[in-house]
């Protein structure tokens, strides 16, 4: 099912949707699209990008998704880095993604609201012929590997400049494998997708999944917090994916509605426990935490049916291997800060590698174990609890600092929405925290003083922060990851006490592929 901006919803089977992917794979070989190509995708969640998806794998192609609403640099590096065949882009978009593309790139424009499939022959530009008809009876499908190449997915760039993660068919398959047992999903089931489509979440969590168990899709354009609940029940949804930042969006801006269906929804990173009860009420079910990377295929974590907890990753994922490794490369005891590693095959239950970088690659492997970067706790019964990134430990004269618990501390404040903190250079003592606080009413925000009292009276003097900077919102990626590297760079190119702008974000009741 796919509802578009106008709230029109199309529907299609199985059956009916395999003859769109059989006439988008007819035009897409028309172009030139063969085993071993790349086609890239610039949409919006739309159907369009559902059947270039699967027309693209069935016939060895890769596809490489990109932010729809990236800039001419962004778009334009991820083109060239992949050398796609042909490249799909929203008309209302065109002269941004045409300023990014090669001259010889194909492009087709495509009508995201529209509630069908786009026709080719309506959308390509004028310097590729294709016929005004296809073949829905197309039937010349390749046999690719399940090594081969279906995907680049670039990460988020929540820390600098994204890696591109190159996906397998095994991998796609690994992932629908095991996220549909995760949440025990059956053919009866209907996923809600509001995420990004570009994004692995939406990708692997929800669509692979439902492949994979014969259940339908209930794809939404883009999310909307005031209207997510009564979409939830309109389209009978028994299964969404969400992170903690549309959450808090929904409980910000939405309400409670009858007729929910949920019996699950998965989401990732933490939230408050009042902010965990209240949307459990009003989703009719408790949330599951999850932890997973684009590199790691699957939620290599995640929280059980029962007993949940806001604060915890949960427990290794049926069909995961997961460990916590000291610098050594040892496995931690119980208790005992380690970083969190994966275990696995890459190229079949783990990416096949980073695009044209082996150095990086065999960087983040040791001993057969996929580095992830991000540290935790994990406790007897084999719970684990998010301890930050490496990049999110501060040496401040010479002790160390978390800043993912500064934020924590400073979001308990009743009224503080969220926070993040980075680190900012100190002559004295190397590197000091500063905060940035979205306050839960931006009329009347909490002073500074009443927040630094607050820090001062529940964190060691080292983990205090040594500034406070107020913000209407935090910049996030595209699925609502705050990027860090954004606060840091601006404290490090701002030289006068102004406050660091907030950067452009969408419309406040919307969260966009932006």
């Amino acid at each position: 099912m796919f509802e578009g901006p106008s709230g029109d919803v199309s529907e299609w089977t199985y059956s009916d949707f395999d003859r769109e992917v059989a006439q988008v794979a007819s035009h897409l070989r028309e172009v030139g699209v063969a085993e071993g190509a790349t086609v890239h995708l610039a949409l919006t969640n739309c159907p369009t990008f559902i059947a270039v998806w699967l027309a693209a794998n069935r016939l060895g192609a890769a596809i490489i998704p990109s932010d729809p609403m990236g800039t001419v640099g962004e778009l334009a590096d991820h083109i060239e880095r992949t050398g796609p065949t042909v490249g799909f882009c929203s008309t209302n978009r065109s002269d941004t993604y045409r300023a990014a593309a090669p001259s010889d790139l194909t492009v087709i424009e495509v009508d995201e609201a529209a509630r069908g499939v786009t026709r080719f022959h309506d959308a390509m530009d004028c310097g590729a012929t294709v016929s005004d008809g296809a073949d829905p009876e197309f039937a010349d499908w390749a046999a690719p590997a399940p090594t081969d190449l279906a995907a680049v997915m670039f990460t988020s760039g929540t820390t600098g400049r994204p890696k591109g993660v190159e996906i397998t068919q095994a991998n796609y398959a690994f992932a629908g494998k095991v996220m549909a047992e995760a949440a025990a999903l059956t053919h009866t089931d209907r996923q809600i997708v509001v995420l990004p489509l570009f994004h692995a979440n939406a990708q692997y969590y929800s669509f692979a999944s439902a492949i994979w168990a014969g259940a339908s899709v209930a794809l939404i354009h883009t999310f909307s917090a005031s209207k997510f609940l009564d979409q939830v029940a309109r389209h009978g949804a028994t299964c969404a994916s969400l992170f903690a930042a549309p959450m808090r969006m929904i409980l910000a801006r939405g309400g409670p509605v009858d007729g929910l269906k949920l019996r699950h929804c998965w989401f990732a990173q933490n939230l408050a426990n009042d902010q965990y009860e209240t949307i459990s009420e009003w989703l009719g079910v408790r949330p599951r935490q999850l932890y997973g990377m684009t590199e790691t295929i699957p939620a290599v974590l995640s929280d059980s049916a029962t007993d949940t907890r806001p604060d915890s990753m949960g427990f290794v994922t049926q069909g995961c291997t997961v460990d916590l490794h000291d610098p050594e490369g040892n496995s931690v005891e119980p208790d005992i800060v380690g970083e969190v590693v994966v275990g696995g095959a890459p190229g079949l239950t783990l990416f096949a590698g980073y695009l044209d970088d082996p150095d990086t690659t065999a960087a983040s492997f040791r001993n057969g174990w996929f580095r992830t970067g991000d540290r935790a706790t994990r406790d007897a019964d084999g719970r684990f609890f998010f301890d930050g990134r490496r990049s999110d430990v501060l040496k401040v004269a010479g002790e160390n600092v978390s800043t993912v618990e500064v934020a924590a501390i400073l979001s308990a404040h009743p009224a503080v929405l969220e926070a993040a903190v980075v680190g900012a250079p100190d002559p004295i003592r190397d590197e000091v925290p500063v905060a940035f606080v979205v306050a839960s009413d931006t009329s009347n925000p909490p002073t500074t003083d009443d927040l630094l009292e607050w820090c001062a009276s529940r964190l060691s003097k080292a983990k205090q922060p040594r500034d406070i900077t107020f913000l209407d919102e935090l910049p996030r990626t595209s699925v609502g990851k705050i990027r860090t590297f954004v606060l840091r760079d601006g404290l490090t190119l701002n030289t006068d006490p102004d406050p660091i702008p907030s950067p452009t974000t969408p419309a406040k009741d919307e969260v966009s592929a932006s």
